[in-house]
Order: structure tokens, then C-alpha cells, then sequence
């Protein structure tokens, strides 16, 4: 090595020392005390507003991701979910390998960090680079371990499990905005004894970080951990089926899960960790399929937040795999490139949600479908409510007509308005008499997409 060389490095490494001595860390997350929210160390309320950014350790170079992790800061969203390995055969854009001849026990580690030398910068220091960077930004990262399809494939064991988690934990034991999504797109109970180790593993290396399960489509983690001590929140994928698609289970109604889980004991947060996603067909695999929208985006996000959700995932089919217009055989259909479909519709309203929801007294919001006078409404119908002592949100997706039991909040009299899902703008009704059935109509005509968010508070 020349003595140029060595100063370069060395320059490099006080940079970057620096910058990192500048981050204040994040404070880590926990489990509010009534068990259906996050909040921080301090005690602030963590409504998670995630982006599922899953393939970013694969596909983006350095510059890409603090691009992509500035637009989604800007949107709002504080939490990026993404998969640490997704195929035995691994690399990032610099072409580092992630495993030595795809075996998960033997990652392909180098014993420096320094990226101007690409023999010594590898897979793994680039986890660590973005999960920083995101750092930087005021955002955490939900990292899935190993993917389900990868855990299959490689018969995953107890032993392998314990080795592979035991790395991955040191390697980020000091980050304090790191979150565990055990799993990946798998049943619970095919390798429980292997998800149950991971989690127990994490739990003893890195006790403040927490841990959840991402399962696989039209299931809930609650399914099979429920009970188990590492788990400290649940999540559950509502998937990318309609109604037709889904005749036995669900269907859209991604805010059944959330009730399921909402009264289950010991009482843990829940959230939908992926619903449709904006861009992809309906039912994945079908191209020819109708694609979900961003209408159908804010459905889910409101559907599922006032049944009790402590947040919500957003996807879209370009972003989550960092569709560019140069892959080839890019998965559901994708077309448009990540690079612009960040900008998609969907992606700017869910700031919106989240504005609405943190403006109000946090950890007192219950879902109350009793605030709804008369039948609640199914499917597209279905009118979704909740509360706090001095304030109430009640939801249509179609501007459907709806009665309120007034009274269910404190007051004599309350100050009524509409809020706009699509731009975060109220519109002021009226003040009225806290008490009786009123009937509210929406604004516009009763139409899919017309979605409006009634705002009751007390005067």
C-alpha cells in the first residue's frame, strides 16, 4: 500500500468517525404500558409509519439509499422494513457475496471497513452502512433476518439458526434503531423451534431492540408466539387478495386481524405489516389483474389504525424490489421504476394518517365501533371508528352516509368536521349537541375512493 493510499484511508476513516460522532442515537423502542402501542425510552408515542423497502441491501448503492431513505423521511415514514438476506446467493451492488458458497453459516466477512478498498468493504458492512444512514435520518429499520424461502431451502436448523443469529447480533448489538421481523413470508409452525431460538437468541444479546414475526400472507404472528417472551408486538400480513380472490378468509378486511389480536392475552401491539401493495395486481401472480391503488392503500392504513393498529406498513411493487427499468423478469408485473414510483400517490398520503392520528391525546385511542349508530356496514361499506375521552375519528372509504351515537365523548356540545385522507385539509361542519343519533353526509357522492375521516371534538 503507498503512503497516498494509507492517508486516503485514514482521511476516510476520521470522516466517517465524525459524521457518526455528530448522530445523536435514536432512543430505543418499547411497549407502552397498556400493551396496544409503541413509544420511545422517554416515553414519547411511536406511531410506526413503515415503507416496505425490502431489497435495499441487494440493490442499491450508497448514494441510492440515502436518496431513497430521504424521500421516504420527508413522507413521513420512520420505519423501513428490510430483508438482510433474501437468496442464498446474495450480493449487493458492489458485488459483495453475502455467503461463502451460499452457506448460511459462513458469511463472507473481510476484516476491514474502508470502501475505497473493495477487498475490504464487504456484504455486511453495507448492512451496517444503511441501517446507519437511516439512523441519520431519524428512522429505524425493521430487518428480517433470513427470508422464509431462504429458511426452506436451506432446511434451516436450530444450530445454524443460533450461529447466524448470534453474527447478525453482534454486528448490530449498539444500534438503537434496529428492529428484529423474524420470519419472512413463512408459517410460524414450520420451523417454530428455529424462529423461537432466534428470538430468545436476540433477546439475550440484545435485550432493548424488539422483535416481531412477519408471516406469511393472510396470517398473524399471534398465531403461533403469542405467548412467546421474545415477542414484543405482533404482525400480520393482510396480502394482496380482494374479496373474490379470498372467498374463506378475509378478503380486504384487513381490520379483522387487528381484532383478533387487540383482545388477546398478554395484550401486545399489532399492526398490518403488508397489505396490498400500490402498483401490484391484484392477487399477485395474475399481471392481467387490476392493481391496487392508492385508494385502496388508504383504505387499509384506516380500516385497520382505528380497529387499534399501533401503526401501519405501505408498499408499492416498484419500491419494494427497486425496479429499474433494465432488470429483467421483474417480480408482479413491475414497470415502472422505483426512482419515480416513489413519488406514487399513496406514498404522500399516509403522512396524513399519521398527522391525524398524533395530534390528539396517544395512548387513550380505543376502537369503538359503538360510536356507530345502526349497522356498521360490510365491505366497502363498512364504517370504521375510534376514540379518545375528548375526541372521536370515524371512516368511510366511499363516502357512504353514516349515523353517530353522539355522547361517546366528553362535552356538552362538539365541534364536527371532515378531514381529507387524500390532502390532510379539515373542512369545519358545525357545532352540535352532544347527545342523540346525528346522521353525517359526506361530501361528494357515494363513490369508491371518496373516503373522508369524520373529526368530533369536544368543544
Amino acid at each position: 500500500m503507498t503512503k497516498n493510499n494509507l492517508i486516503a484511508i485514514l482521511i476516510l476513516l476520521v470522516s466517517v468517525t465524525t459524521i457518526n460522532a455528530q448522530v445523536k442515537p435514536l432512543p430505543y423502542l418499547k411497549v407502552s404500558p397498556n400493551g396496544h402501542f409503541l413509544m420511545t425510552e422517554k416515553g414519547e408515542p411511536f406511531f410506526w409509519m413503515g415503507d416496505t423497502g425490502w431489497l435495499m441491501a441487494q440493490k442499491l448503492n450508497q448514494q441510492d439509499v440515502n436518496n431513497y431513505l430521504e424521500d421516504r423521511r420527508a413522507k413521513g415514514f420512520n420505519v423501513i422494513q428490510m430483508i438482510v438476506l433474501h437468496d442464498a446467493r446474495d450480493c449487493n451492488f458492489y458485488r459483495d457475496s453475502a455467503l461463502v458458497q451460499g452457506n448460511i453459516v459462513a458469511p463472507y466477512m473481510t476484516n476491514g471497513k474502508a470502501f475505497s478498498d473493495p477487498i475490504q468493504y464487504d456484504y455486511w458492512d453495507n448492512v451496517e452502512f444503511i441501517v446507519d444512514a437511516a439512523a441519520k435520518k431519524g428512522m429505524y429499520v425493521a430487518l428480517v433476518p433470513i427470508w422464509g424461502s431462504v429458511i426452506k431451502k436451506s432446511d434451516l436448523t436450530i444450530a445454524m439458526g443460533r450461529l447466524y443469529m448470534n453474527l447478525l447480533c453482534r454486528k448490530l448489538q449498539d444500534r438503537t434503531n434496529v428492529i428484529w421481523l423474524l420470519g419472512g413470508d413463512i408459517e410460524g409452525d414450520e420451523y417454530q423451534a428455529v424462529f423461537n431460538e432466534m428470538g430468545a437468541d436476540i433477546k439475550e444479546h440484545n435485550p432493548k431492540q424488539l422483535i416481531s414475526f412477519h408471516p406469511k400472507g393472510r396470517m398473524q404472528s399471534s398465531t403461533w408466539f403469542q405467548d412467546a417472551s421474545w415477542l414484543d408486538f405482533n404482525m400480520f400480513q393482510s396480502g394482496h387478495k380482494n374479496y373474490a380472490q379470498d372467498p374463506d378468509g378475509y378478503g380486504e378486511d384487513n381490520w379483522k386481524y387487528v381484532q383478533i389480536d387487540y383482545e388477546k392475552n398478554p395484550t401486545k401491539p399489532t399492526l398490518d405489516g403488508e397489505p396490498s401493495y400500490e402498483g401490484i395486481p391484484q392477487g399477485l401472480h395474475d399481471t392481467l389483474q387490476t392493481r391496487w391503488t392508492a385508494d385502496d392503500v388508504r383504505r387499509y392504513v384506516y380500516w385497520s389504525v382505528f380497529a387499534g393498529g399501533c401503526g401501519f406498513t405501505y408498499g408499492n411493487n416498484s419500491v419494494m424490489q427497486f425496479h429499474r427499468l433494465t432488470d429483467k423478469n421483474p417480480a408482479y408485473g413491475a414497470k415502472e421504476p422505483w426512482t419515480s414510483a416513489i413519488n406514487n400517490q399513496g406514498a404522500y398520503q399516509m403522512q396524513y394518517l399519521k398527522k391525524l392520528i398524533v395530534s390528539k391525546p396517544y395512548f387513550e385511542r380505543v376502537p369503538d365501533q359503538s360510536l356507530i349508530a345502526g349497522e356498521q356496514g360490510q365491505k366497502y361499506d363498512y364504517i370504521a371508528a375510534t376514540r379518545g375521552r375528548d375526541y372521536a375519528f370515524i371512516y368511510t372509504c366511499n363516502g357512504h352516509n353514516f349515523s353517530v351515537n353522539m355522547g361517546k365523548i366528553k362535552g356538552d356540545k362538539v365541534k364536527a368536521s371532515w378531514y381529507n385522507p387524500k390532502n390532510g385539509q379539515s373542512m369545519l361542519i358545525d357545532n352540535f349537541d352532544n347527545n342523540g343519533v346525528r346522521e353525517f353526509n359526506p361530501p361528494g357522492d357515494e363513490l369508491l375512493g371518496n373516503d373522508w375521516v369524520l373529526v368530533l371534538e369536544k368543544e
